[in-house]
C-alpha cells in the first residue's frame, strides 16, 4: 500500500458500486462504509466497514483510524454533512461542512441562490402547517409545490392549486413533513416547463459543465423521474441558458472540489434552478450516461477531486447518444414477465428488472417504486429515446 491513495466511500449500495469499482480500477485503496451489512458494494471494497454513516463522530473515528486521503458520498445526500466535517477536521480538499449544509437544505439553498442572483422560483420554508397555509393564501397565486426541505428521490412532493381546501393542504403538508429529514417543508411557486439536469465537476472553484440531461417525469402530483437522455435535444440557446444558471447556482452555494448535479426547468425562455446536489447524480446519470455521451469519465473525475488530484475533463472515449428509461408497470401482484428477449440487442448497454414473480408492484409515487431500467445507445438522442421507449413498451409485465 506504499504511496497508494486511500478513499473513504460513504454508502455502499447499488448506486455507489460503480464508484467503488472505478476507484479500485484506478489503483486506489477503497474503504467502504455502510450501515447495512448486506450492502452490495461492501464485498468489492478493500476494507468494508459496517457503521452508521450518518454519525459524524463514528465516521470521524473511522476516517482517522484509516488515515484516508479523501472521502466521497456519491449519488446520495444523507451523509453530506458527515463528509463535510471529515474534510474540515482532517484538512482534506473536498466540500466543507458549511457548504454541505447549504447543498442539502433546500431552504438554505434558495437563500443562497437569491443572495447571489442565481435564478430560482419564489419559495418559503415552514415547520408549522398554519403558518404555511397563511403564507400560501397571502403570498402565492396560482399553482404551487409542497416538498420536503431535506430529502431526495421525489418523495413527499405534491402539486397544489390555488383553490385547494385547508384540510387537503394540511394532509399534503403532513406527508411532506414526514419525508423531510429536518421536518420542515418548502412552499414554492410552480414552474411549468420541461425539466433538465446539468452535470458538473468543480475543481479549485472552477465550474466545469460536462453536459445537459433531458428528463422525462410522471408530472403532477409526484414528479417521479421516468428517464433521462444525453446529449440534450434542446436548442443551443436553451442549453446555454441552463448552463449559465447552473454555474451561477454552484458558485452561490460555495461548493468546491466535487461533482455537482443541478436540476432546472425552462419557462418562458428563462431557466429556474430547482436544486443542486453537490454530488454525483443518481439514476445512472453520472455513473453511466455522462461517460457514454461525453467520453469523459465523470466518476473518475469526482474521485480525483476528492483526493486532491487534477481530474481529466477531456474526452478519452467515443461519444454516444444515450437514454435510460424505467419500467413502471400497472400496480398489482406480479405473475409474469414476457418478451425479455428484446433486451438482447447490441444497442442495449445495461438493463435490470427489480421485482420477482409474486412481488407486489406499487403505484409509482417515488423513484423507489420503479420496477427496472434499460439504458440504450444510438446515433442520435432522438433515436435513443425512441428505442428505449419501445423497449419499455415491448417488455410485458403481467399483474393481477
Amino acid at each position: 500500500m506504499l504511496n497508494m491513495k486511500k478513499l473513504l466511500v460513504l454508502a455502499a449500495g447499488i448506486l455507489q458500486l460503480p464508484v467503488i469499482k472505478k476507484a479500485k480500477e484506478m489503483g486506489i485503496f477503497v474503504v467502504a462504509a455502510d450501515g447495512d451489512p448486506n450492502a452490495v458494494g461492501l464485498k468489492f471494497a478493500d476494507k468494508p466497514i459496517v457503521v452508521n454513516i450518518t454519525s459524524e463522530e463514528d465516521m470521524l473515528r473511522v476516517a482517522r483510524e484509516e488515515q484516508i486521503d479523501g472521502v466521497i458520498h456519491p449519488c446520495s445526500e444523507v451523509s453530506m454533512n458527515v463528509m463535510g466535517r471529515i474534510n474540515d477536521e482532517l484538512g482534506l480538499c473536498g466540500i466543507s461542512r458549511e457548504a454541505a449544509i447549504r447543498a442539502t437544505n433546500k431552504h438554505l439553498m434558495r437563500e443562497a441562490f437569491e443572495k447571489y442572483g442565481a435564478p430560482s422560483p419564489q419559495s418559503m420554508c415552514f415547520s408549522c402547517v398554519d403558518a404555511a397555509w397563511e403564507a400560501f393564501c397571502e403570498h402565492f397565486t396560482g399553482t404551487c409545490i409542497l416538498k420536503p426541505s431535506r430529502n431526495s428521490g421525489s418523495r413527499g412532493i405534491a402539486k397544489i392549486s390555488d383553490d385547494i381546501k385547508k384540510e387537503e393542504f394540511a394532509r399534503l403538508f403532513e406527508i411532506s413533513t414526514k419525508e423531510s429529514r429536518d421536518k420542515s417543508v418548502m412552499l414554492e411557486e410552480f414552474v411549468d416547463g420541461p425539466e433538465f439536469s446539468i452535470e458538473i465537476i468543480v475543481r479549485n472553484k472552477e465550474v466545469n459543465v460536462l453536459t445537459v440531461t433531458d428528463k422525462k417525469t410522471t408530472g403532477a402530483p409526484h414528479f417521479v423521474e421516468l428517464g433521462h437522455s444525453q446529449p440534450s435535444c434542446r436548442t443551443a440557446e436553451e442549453i446555454q441558458i441552463l448552463k449559465a444558471a447552473a454555474v451561477a447556482g454552484v458558485k452561490a452555494l460555495g461548493v468546491d472540489n466535487c461533482a455537482c448535479h443541478a436540476e432546472a426547468k425552462i419557462m418562458n425562455g428563462k431557466a429556474y434552478l430547482m436544486e443542486i446536489g453537490a454530488r454525483l447524480g443518481g439514476d445512472f446519470i453520472s455513473t453511466e450516461l455522462t461517460h457514454l455521451s461525453t467520453g469523459i469519465d465523470m466518476v473518475a473525475a469526482a474521485i480525483n477531486c476528492a483526493l486532491g488530484v487534477e481530474p481529466c475533463l477531456k474526452p478519452t472515449e467515443p461519444k454516444h447518444s444515450v437514454c435510460i428509461r424505467y419500467f413502471c408497470p400497472k400496480p398489482g401482484k406480479l405473475v409474469g414477465i414476457s418478451n425479455i428477449e428484446v433486451l438482447n440487442d447490441p444497442r442495449v448497454y445495461l438493463w435490470e428488472i427489480y421485482p420477482k414473480e409474486g412481488d407486489v408492484i406499487p403505484e409509482v409515487t417515488s423513484s423507489l417504486c420503479r420496477s427496472g431500467h434499460v439504458i440504450v445507445t444510438e446515433t442520435t438522442p432522438q433515436k435513443a429515446i425512441a428505442y428505449a421507449e419501445s423497449l419499455i413498451n415491448d417488455v410485458k409485465f403481467e399483474t393481477v
